[in-house]
């Protein structure tokens, strides 16, 4: 099992809005993340900058970090577009973190 983690960028006042949209997170893009091997998936916001710290424990190599031809994954990016830091194709501007502690 490996453990990812990344970090985004949520604009500012949209912290109410984007927990909504993923507490009714699709439940096609619910079953494609547990088909590619995501176990768990925990993101956290820090109010101060307002980052989001994204965790992820994935059975494989891949993660959701590596569906971005994905159709399901891609009308996700649309809908979040308007609430977050986001690349030209709307993909959120996503910094991969490195561990450097783990505790078992």
């Amino acid at each position: 099992m490996n453990r990812l983690a990344f970090k985004m960028k949520l604009n500012p006042g949209q912290k109410e809005a984007y927990t909504q949209r993923h507490n009714a997170i699709w439940p096609e893009l619910k079953q494609l993340l547990k088909d590619v091997g995501v176990s768990e998936y925990s993101i956290f916001f820090d109010e101060e900058t307002h980052t989001l710290f994204a965790f992820q424990k994935v059975n494989g190599k891949g993660g959701s970090q590596d569906l971005s031809d994905n159709p399901i994954v891609k009308k996700w990016w649309d809908f979040m577009a308007d609430i977050m830091e986001v690349n030209p194709d709307n993909s959120p501007v996503s910094i991969p973190l490195e561990e450097v502690f783990y505790m078992k």
